[in-house]
């Protein structure tokens, strides 16, 4: 019997191991979705293309550097309230943009995913290599921001799930090298396609329609914004930069943009921002600019309201905006990814500093952002040729101030990084007055952004990168001369 009992035992213990077994075999498998390797790659990317522009390119790191730049001016009584008056716990916290931190390494792991599915032959996917190179121009895109805004970031050892799960942050320097590579071979599959007369996307690519030249041209204007970057760490990036940005326009670049907002249910993100907080309104900054050379843009800019001094500390506290761009009011104007204009300022940039005639190619940078804002608010667009050939021959001190313009529409992000890569180099276009901007001695303007508290809390490499957060007051990245 007492056999008998201890069988019985032994048995049931193995049913338990077994049961358990099986348990943590399908623990960590999502079984509320279809697996990654059943999803057709087309279906992935219009994902992937409205994430990098609502999560990555907008959001967070545009409504914020927007008050940094004196493009916009933060109030509310809350969050731009704080970045405005240089709070030094809002720009430090790991919290801060940890949304969009962990939002694009997220995309990212869906792009690659494209990109494995494709270049793998799974389920029959190999034959798409225009997809391949859609994935791979997203991918350097959300790699070159997240550096540019981070530093040095975690990259090689990135996006390998539960096989590497505190990856190592890798050199700025190093996801550059990536980012150019990248675009290299987005470039060289694009132009596959494009022989081939492929479309494999369609009308799941929100940009071009599956288009694959469109997206060469686009892949060449991105290859001359990164290599611009590099300009203060290495000027001879001015020929290739030049060489990238006109390859782009001569295969016909008009801007790389989101459209898919309606204005009623679907909302520009901007315009999504404003409607929920209303925590920015017109800066003293851009119109007294604008005011300076007659900028047509002018009255849409104040939209029928005032213009805030950066750094009012009691207009800050204002509980919400009473005035701000009438492009935002929309709602169904483009996200820009890479905007027409960016792509002829580069052009004139990269010609002015070898010595060149610019003015062609910066009037058509003028006229194309001016036409745009006209046309989205429903203006006279064609004042904008004749407002371009007013401002004159072209200057770096004309270019950037434009171009600063111009980007006051959703580009912030870029601006952030043309002010800190012309301050690595001496120069100083744009003229910030936020008087916060310096607090007892001490620099309150973000050299760089802190990484999110994701990775701070559970990596411990990016924990010591982080330190405090307050590295982001001293420490350049590396393309603006620092070391990381």
């Amino acid at each position: 019997m007492k056999k008998n009992i201890l069988v019985a035992l032994s048995v049931a213990m193995l049913g338990f191991t077994a049961c358990s077994e099986d348990t943590m075999d399908d623990i960590n498998k999502d079984t509320l979705h279809p697996q990654p390797e059943i999803v057709p790659v087309k279906l992935q990317l219009t994902e992937a293309i409205m994430s990098t522009g609502y999560s990555t390119v907008s959001g967070d790191l545009a409504f914020y550097l927007s008050s940094w730049t004196e493009q916009e001016f933060g109030m509310g009584n809350n969050q731009l309230m704080k970045a405005e008056l240089r709070n030094s716990i809002e720009w430090t916290a790991s919290s801060t943009f940890n949304n969009v931190w962990s939002g694009t390494y997220s995309n990212l792991m869906n792009v690659q995913q494209m990109i494995d599915k494709v270049e793998g032959d799974v389920a029959g996917a190999g034959l798409q290599v225009d997809i391949l190179g859609m994935a791979q121009v997203l991918k350097a895109l959300q790699y070159g921001i997240l550096t540019d805004m981070f530093g040095d970031i975690p990259c090689s050892e990135a996006l390998k799930g539960s096989e590497i799960l505190q990856p190592k942050l890798d050199a700025q320097k190093d996801v550059y090298a990536l980012v150019m590579n990248t675009l290299e071979d987005a470039i060289a599959n694009l132009q596959k396609a494009t022989d081939a007369d492929l479309n494999y996307a369609g009308a799941q690519d929100l940009v071009y329609n599956g288009d694959p030249s469109k997206w060469l041209a686009a892949a060449y204007g991105l290859k001359a914004r990164y290599l611009l970057h590099q300009s203060a760490v290495d000027n001879s990036v001015y020929a290739s930069a030049e060489a990238a940005a006109q390859k782009a326009i001569d295969l016909g670049f008009a801007g790389m943009t989101i459209t898919e907002f309606n204005g009623s249910s679907a909302y520009h993100p901007w315009t999504a921002y404003i409607k929920s907080r209303s925590y920015v309104a017109s800066s003293s900054t851009v119109s007294k600019m604008m005011k300076a050379n007659n900028d047509p843009r002018l009255p849409l800019y104040l939209n029928g309201g005032e213009a805030y001094n950066p750094g009012d500390a009691e207009a800050a506290k204002i509980s919400a905006s009473v005035a701000y761009p009438a492009w935002y009011k929309t709602g169904s104007q483009p996200l820009h990814l890479l905007s027409e204009s960016e792509v002829y300022f580069i052009l004139a940039e990269t010609q002015l500093r070898q010595g060149k005639s610019a003015t062609a190619a910066f009037q058509k940078g003028v006229t194309s952002s001016v036409t745009e804002i006209m046309t989205i608010c429903g203006e006279d667009a064609s004042v904008a040729a004749d407002f371009a050939a007013s401002l004159g021959e072209a200057s770096l001190q004309k270019l950037f101030e434009q171009k600063y313009l111009a980007q006051s529409n959703d580009e912030q992000v870029e601006t952030f990084n043309d002010i800190r890569r012309c301050e690595a180099m001496g120069e100083n276009w744009i003229k910030l007055t936020n008087p916060m901007n310096t607090q007892s001695g001490l620099n309150r303007l973000p050299k760089r952004l802190p990484y999110g508290s994701d990775s701070v809390i559970n990596n411990p490499k990016v924990a010591e990168a982080y330190g405090d957060g307050y590295y982001i007051y001293d420490e350049s990245v590396w393309w603006a001369g620092g070391s990381r």
